[in-house]
């Protein structure tokens, strides 16, 4: 694994925003970063897809876990007593599950190490499967040499949708939070997905998401509200951009519990997503060489302290020999905790940059990567995105 600097492509900004990437650039500051490439091996790609799969295995096994011992380790997880029966249910009737992101400490030497599993509402999604893929075909036409990458995302989404669809009633619907482009980008770029596998889809604003109690089931209205053509759909099928830890809290939440609607990512998902299942992995198999010991309460003099529901690092605290070394805010909702504590790994070093490997999974097939660089210990929102290929030796 080696960063390789290169001159960026000419006019890159308005070939990425053609692609859908229009949050190329923050605060005079590109998010999408191609004036460099991290290069593999197909060996060092082999063991970040072993490892993906190994913990793939392991975090549903420590799911059952925690459903079998829900009533001491749902506590552990901020799920309310009254959703217990909802995310016993889900988990029970194997609901479907669409993708997630485990994100990886790795220098290409060591076994990659497991910081977090973003398994809910995971974003850097189009860079991964779209926009970093086009780059690479860019590349190869400088090149004699055939290039390849580690990605089929695109296509592993399309034949998820495909497999869903059999089971899908109605319109498909897709909901992110207005006004954040990131968000509404990457559930635009899903439906489309969605769209090519056959299904019929539908965009909504998480906000105009509203519960019927006459149908028993989440609606939203079409047309002007209040004229005589408005009216309200029912929604039976849901992907929403939108954390469960949140909307089980909305004031609509108590009506989960008796919506017909279902949901992508299913509520089981939630149970991964929060870091609390980190101690949990540690505790089911100790001496996984993928894992990072992790527990509930302080150990020793160098940790990471990480809040157990919060995302793009937040309220996160780096402690190396009872000295901080770096710490980030974030909302008070994650700043209350609780918290997790877990085996403090430097992130490796590449000139001042710090790349953590995102291993994307959907469907159950680990199936591509997407870096994302910073130039601290601690990767948030607004750290890079950086293309990657595969070298030939």
């Amino acid at each position: 694994m080696e960063r390789v600097a290169i001159q960026p492509r000419s006019g890159w900004q308005s070939t990425v925003e053609a692609q859908g990437l229009h949050y190329h650039t923050e605060d005079s500051q590109p998010y999408w970063d191609e004036s460099a490439y991290y290069r593999f091996t197909a060996a060092e790609v082999e063991q970040i897809e072993k490892a993906t799969y190994r913990l793939n295995d392991l975090c549903l096994e420590a799911a059952q876990h925690v459903v079998d011992h829900h009533a001491e380790l749902f506590p552990r997880f901020s799920i309310p007593q009254s959703f217990y029966d909802f995310f016993l249910r889900s988990w029970e009737e194997d609901e479907h599950a669409l993708y997630g992101r485990y994100d990886f400490a790795y220098n290409g030497v060591e076994p990659p190490r497991l910081l977090e599993f973003n398994a809910d509402t995971p974003t850097a999604l189009l860079e991964a499967a779209v926009i970093q893929w086009n780059w690479l075909q860019d590349m190869q036409k400088q090149q004699t040499a055939p290039l390849d990458q580690f990605n089929s995302i695109h296509d592993r989404l399309i034949q998820a949708w495909e497999r869903y669809r059999s089971t899908v009633w109605g319109s498909m619907y897709f909901a992110a939070v207005p006004g954040h482009v990131e968000d509404y980008m990457t559930v635009h770029y899903l439906r489309d997905t969605a769209t090519q596998a056959g299904l019929s889809t539908e965009y909504l604003d998480i906000d105009d998401l509203r519960w019927d109690a006459r149908q028993g089931v989440f609606v939203h209205g079409i047309g002007e509200e209040g004229s005589a053509g408005y009216r309200e759909a029912p929604i039976h099928n849901l992907f929403k951009l939108y954390p469960w830890e949140w909307l089980i809290r909305e004031e609509f939440g108590p009506h989960l519990l008796r919506s017909r609607t279902r949901w992508l990512e299913a509520p089981w998902k939630m149970l991964l997503s929060n870091k609390a299942i980190l101690p949990v992995l540690c505790q089911l198999d100790p001496t996984c060489p993928y894992l990072l010991r992790a527990k509930f309460e302080p150990f020793g003099q160098s940790y990471a302290k990480k809040p157990t529901m919060a995302r793009e690092g937040a309220c996160v605290t780096l402690v190396r020999d009872g000295v901080v070394a770096a710490e980030t805010g974030g909302m008070d909702f994650y700043q209350e905790g609780p918290f997790i504590y877990q085996e403090l790994c430097p992130l490796p070093e590449f000139g001042g940059r710090y790349p953590v490997v995102g291993s994307w999974l959907v469907d159950g097939w680990a199936c591509g990567v997407g870096i994302r660089e910073g130039d601290g210990l601690i990767t948030g929102n607004t750290s890079r995105f950086v293309p990657h290929l595969i070298s030939a030796n």
